[in-house]
């Protein structure tokens, strides 16, 4: 290993191709974050040389390369361990500064640019061989496209890419810099290119071919742009793949580019944290493979253990993965359908998604392994019926959730050990029936009945939540719980709108003479299940809070906007009033239907106290917004003495906005006005500018009211 300070100059002057292996992650820099402070930091750097300062360098980072044995007479090669995104928009910078020094005729500066951006001809062997650096075939397209551009350069004729947006963004910026003082262009274009060629410094580490490069790889990815659980991953697997280029383009082709496309570089968010899809996949995956608990933190540590525990072959185990994350990808995306009858897979994960949970993942990934192709498609169905009736059940009694995710582990560990013949979903049901704490308890019919004929759904449930239910109702009226539909297709998911039959507004025109006490009663009853029903276009204000009856009463308006099966109990059959008896009688009738979509075994029931169940309910926000308590665009003010007078606003999603930044707890907009360190923001901020009542306040009203 050699370690040297360098500068671009001295990495890049004698004939060579810095390689970025096809298996490391893209291009990724970016103008805010990158372009522009190094733009910055050169032009800092040139004003320190222009006044004298002879010694002025600045700082890029470390690089690491491994030479690669090279035939006698060709271009020494190196791959590019880390550093891929340092090296490769100097090159584009370099590239762009040349383009700017040619149109300027100033040509023995630009030739001296020159020998760091190309090889000479007789170096060359392939087309690409003109390039010292040589990136990741992803953008080689990009990268060629600007890097061979004449001057003067159009960037719009150009192919689109990261590469050509940087090209283009150190080509405006270098030229606005010449064009500002023009009189002196010259002198400043020297500087800037000794500012950029020697006056900028790297650390190169250099490995020879025999040397292990991974260790160097993890402990240097943390500058820049962080590096995925999926970087890490590919980077590992691929310096061990055994194969020649070809082979190894094949494997990665085959088995691993798929993770660089927007479906799986997308983030999604599990619990409070998003994570890129890839690596959240990854963790699932892994999960299932080791069923072990994988922290978010340890999925790259664990997955080195794995493959160092199992000895297992990178092909086959790379064609492992492929092979999951299609199928992980063709349940997510048949899921995301609107339209149409889903697969039971599909609806399982259409459902459990607006519950917010992907602790099912790992199994459903099980389920689809090789090793389980002798479970039967009925029951898998069965198996998918029993969780998710346990996994809705305990959202609607609002069951704490914190530990089901060790518990799903739990169950995957018994089905794992299941024995020849062993039918998976009856051990599901057995385990699951024999769950007696607050964490894995299945709530049974009476608990559910009692939770839902009380609750102020509305209000409590979150609203893709509460629309999922309720299109589940709509679809048991139609016949598809039961397998024999008396329609062509499900409803439309997830387009409907929940409309309250007795307006939430109701004293202007359904005030029936109640008293105080009547109100109340009536106030809380009006968000029950019993009062909701989905319509398939908006109602405006008007209508939506008019009276009961008449051409333009409540009942014709929702005969109008409602094509739903859901809704015909209430504008067929009650022709002259909606009362809160109606409500009521409606509610058990929709329990009836959600006790049949998501039964429980006969006989079962709750072995746990539903006031235990709920004790540890974590309530967000979002809670507080939805239960009217808090409203969007509400101004939250700083109670400690030393951030008197600073204020944040809360927006609709339940994430504060403070200083133009959002952060997604109040405990983390405290922390940041604090400066680090633990605040409890439930009490660090108030609701009024007297200070006088906090979110803490707010919150306890709420968990009196659900309690």
């Amino acid at each position: 290993m050699l370690t040297q300070v360098t500068s671009p100059q001295k990495i890049f002057f004698a004939p060579q191709r810095l390689v970025v292996p096809l298996f490391q992650r893209p291009y990724v820099w970016s103008k805010d974050n990158q372009w522009e402070p190094l733009w910055d930091d050169v032009l800092r750097l040139v004003e320190m040389m222009a006044d004298g300062d002879q010694r002025a360098t600045h700082f890029l980072g470390a690089v690491v390369l491994q030479s690669q044995e090279a035939v006698a007479g060709t271009l020494a090669v190196y791959t590019v361990i880390d550093g891929q995104q340092r090296l490769t928009t100097l090159q584009i910078f370099l590239d762009a500064l040349h383009a700017q020094l040619e149109e300027a005729g100033l040509s023995a500066l630009a030739g001296q640019v020159l020998a760091l951006v190309e090889n000479p001809e007789a170096f060359r062997a392939q087309p690409e061989d003109r390039f010292k650096v040589w990136p990741t075939n992803r953008d080689r397209p990009a990268f060629s496209a600007a890097m061979s551009a004449e001057a003067p350069v159009d960037h719009g004729k150009l192919i689109a890419g990261r590469l050509v947006d940087a090209h283009a963004f150190f080509y405006d910026a270098i030229r606005s810099w010449f064009d500002a003082e023009p009189q002196e262009r010259d002198a400043r274009a020297a500087l800037l290119v000794q500012a950029v060629t020697s006056r900028l410094q790297l650390v190169s580490i250099e490995l020879q071919s025999h040397e292990d490069a991974q260790e160097i790889f993890e402990t240097l990815n943390a500058r820049g742009t962080p590096l995925t659980a999926a970087d890490l991953i590919k980077n590992f697997i691929f310096q061990r793949f055994e194969g020649d280029a070809i082979a190894t383009e094949r494997a990665y082709q085959e088995n691993w580019s798929e993770f660089e496309t927007p479906f799986w570089e997308a983030e999604v968010r599990a619990g409070r944290i998003r994570y890129a899809r890839s690596s959240l996949f990854l963790t699932q995956w892994l999960t299932a493979r080791t069923l072990k608990e994988i922290p978010a933190r340890e999925v790259f540590s664990q997955f080195k253990r794995y493959v160092g525990d199992t000895k297992a072959e990178v092909l086959p185990l790379l064609r492992s993965i492929g092979a999951a994350a299609a199928k992980y990808r063709a349940f997510t995306e048949g899921a995301a359908v609107s339209d149409g009858s889903l697969s039971r897979t599909d609806r399982f994960v259409y459902r459990l998604d607006k519950l917010d949970s992907e602790i099912a993942k790992p199994l459903l990934i099980w389920l689809a392994e090789p090793e389980q192709s002798d479970i039967d498609e009925p029951t898998r169905n069965e198996l998918l019926e029993a969780l998710e009736s346990w996994f809705v059940r305990r959202a609607l009694v609002r069951a704490q959730s914190q530990g089901t995710n060790r518990l799903m582990l739990d169950l995957l560990v018994q089905l794992s050990r299941r024995e020849s013949g062993q039918n998976v979903a009856a051990i599901a049901v057995d385990f699951l029936v024999s769950q007696t704490s607050p964490v894995g308890y299945w709530p049974d019919d009476a608990e559910v009945r009692r939770e839902l004929q009380s609750v102020e759904a509305y209000k409590r449930f979150r609203r893709g939540r509460l629309l999922m239910v309720l299109e589940a109702i709509e679809d048991d009226q139609r016949g598809f719980t039961s397998g024999n539909p008396r329609s062509i297709s499900p409803i439309t998911r997830g387009v409907s709108t929940i409309e309250h039959v007795m307006p939430q507004e109701w004293r202007a025109n359904w005030n029936d003479g109640l008293d105080l006490a009547q109100e109340a009663s009536r106030d809380r009853l009006i968000h029950t299940i019993g009062n909701l029903t989905l319509v398939t276009s908006s109602l405006n204000a008007r209508l939506s809070n008019a009276a009961w009856l008449g051409e333009n009463g409540k009942r014709e308006a929702l005969r109008r906007s409602d094509t739903l099966l859901l809704g015909r109990d209430v504008v067929d059959v009650q022709d002259e009033s909606w009362s809160d008896a109606h409500i009521q009688e409606r509610s058990t009738r929709l329990i009836d239907a959600v006790l049949a979509i998501w039964p429980v075994p006969d006989g079962h029931t709750s072995s746990t106290e539903p006031s235990a169940a709920r004790a540890q309910y974590k309530v967000e926000m979002a809670d507080l917004i939805r239960a009217g308590l808090v409203t969007p665009g509400a101004v939250l003010y700083a109670k400690p003495a030393v951030h008197r007078g600073r204020t944040a606003v809360v927006n609709a999603d339940g994430s504060v906005l403070l200083d133009g930044a959002n952060y997604s707890t109040v405990s983390g907009a405290a922390r940041q006005l604090q400066g680090g360190g633990s605040v409890a923001g439930w009490y660090f901020w108030a609701v009024d500018p007297s200070l006088s009542r906090t979110l803490a306040d707010v919150r306890a009203t709420y968990a009196g009211a659900t309690s």
